[in-house]
């Protein structure tokens, strides 16, 4: 017991205001699924550089009681029990997975939390520290590299050289409206280049950043209002491609729908692109849904697909993705096609622990990687409020008690061990 007091950090809370605090004599907690769970410094780590601290609105903070050795709900600050205190969750960086959520009481509320991830957070000797793993430690959406001058410089350089792309112009409004990381590279020239095209999709995903109609949800950007022709995608493409080294562009960004529903615009870029050059990765982001246009595009010249999913159990993905027009089969279709043309194939498993690492998920992503033969899973945090998605996921398919995010992914590496864990899409 002393070494486990030794080791708790202490909760940290937030008042009205937004000022985050600590809480003497009450220990930091955290959730996954409907379980809470000490943190210690031994199973967290310093937050990450670039993670932001976020209040959670209208909800009231689970801490560890010392004095009590139990776990409470605390509405009021019990050092000043006139002063309502809220709970403080971190937004931590690319490349960490949650190992745990924010603890936090959502009693008699209907308004799900804004579209981030919430990672349980406490504070140490010296320190914030996140209950989270790293999985990818590639700097490509590191702020601190991403002068806003050099990104500056770059748009003005292609104001000139293409002062008719419509997606040049596109991408000016993510990099300097939205901070788009993606299209700041792009600008900058390094690493992965966005190519956003689709302006519908055939999903209705409970978490959707572009477009949101259900539960006074804000998007967090406008999605692209037009499809660009064939040649202003290639103009970007090679762009890129021609001049950075190991250069991934991708299709299928935040600030669009689906792109397979614009295959064809794709598939003819994709051919330009071919003939300038066989160099650079021509990636597409997708949820998959139209095997036959999966499978036009990897003929084209497409080298990589990921795959967005937040379950490989089909009335759990189809709880969150609400499909339109396809179906959870016509995924691993998908998957299986690409895979048959020998494409690189990741899917971006948008992890909420308690739920991933439940035991019924855990077996069914076992079998789902025996089945697809996939290379890569990008670990990513599911941007909604946990605790809704928990219960939407529950009753949907219950899965089990958690058995723990890092060994998950432990265990997976040990069955697969030429299975890529990480969080970008890698070059060719």
């Amino acid at each position: 017991m002393a070494y486990i007091n030794k080791q708790m950090l202490t909760a940290v809370v937030a008042d009205e205001h937004g000022n985050i605090f600590e809480l003497d004599g009450y220990a930091a907690a955290g959730m996954s699924g409907n379980e809470f769970f000490l943190l210690t410094k031994s199973g967290t780590c310093p937050m990450p550089q670039g993670s932001e601290l976020m209040m959670l609105p209208d909800r009231a903070p689970i801490v560890f009681n010392l004095v009590t050795d139990q776990f409470e709900i605390l509405e009021t600050n019990p050092f000043q029990p006139d002063q309502r205190i809220y709970p403080v969750g971190v937004f931590n960086s690319p490349g960490y997975v949650n190992l745990h959520f924010c603890a936090y009481d959502d009693s008699g509320m209907e308004k799900p939390l804004p579209l981030f991830s919430y990672g349980a957070v406490g504070f140490g000797k010296n320190d914030f520290r996140s209950a989270a793993l790293q999985v990818d430690d590639e700097p490509r959406q590191d702020l601190r590299l991403m002068p806003i001058a050099g990104v500056q410089r770059g748009v003005e350089k292609y104001r000139k050289k293409y002062p008719d792309n419509r997606l040049m112009r596109h991408l000016e409004k993510c990099a300097l409206e939205y901070g788009c990381p993606a299209g700041k590279n792009f600008f900058l020239g390094r690493y992965e280049a966005p190519l956003p095209t689709s302006v519908v999709c055939n999903a209705r995903c409970l978490g959707c950043i572009s477009l949101q109609t259900d539960n006074n949800l804000c998007a967090c950007q406008d999605r692209i209002s037009f499809i660009p022709d064939p040649e202003e995608i290639a103009g970007v493409a090679l762009e890129h491609i021609l001049k950075v080294e190991k250069a991934v562009v991708s299709f299928g960004q935040g600030c669009e729908g689906e792109p397979l529903t614009s295959a064809d615009a794709i598939e003819k870029a994709v051919v330009l692109i071919r003939k300038k050059t066989d160099q650079g990765t021509i990636n597409l982001n997708s949820n998959a849904s139209l095997p036959d246009r999966v499978e036009r595009l990897c003929k084209a010249g497409l080298d990589s697909m990921r795959v967005s999913m937040n379950s490989v159990r089909k009335a759990c993905y189809t709880a969150y993705f609400r499909p339109k027009s396809y179906c959870f089969e016509d995924v691993v279709d998908s998957i299986k096609r690409a895979r048959a043309k020998g494409r690189f194939v990741a899917i971006n498993y948008l992890n909420c622990p308690g739920f991933t690492d439940c035991q019924q998920e855990k077996e069914a992503l076992i079998d789902f990687i025996r089945t697809t033969d996939i290379n890569m899973i990008q670990w990513r945090n599911l941007n909604f409020d946990p605790r809704q998605y928990i219960r939407i996921m529950e009753n949907a398919s219950p899965g089990g008690a958690p058995t723990g995010m890092a060994n998950l992914i432990k265990d997976l590496s040990q069955k697969f061990p030429r299975l890529i864990h990480g969080y970008f899409n890698p070059p060719r």
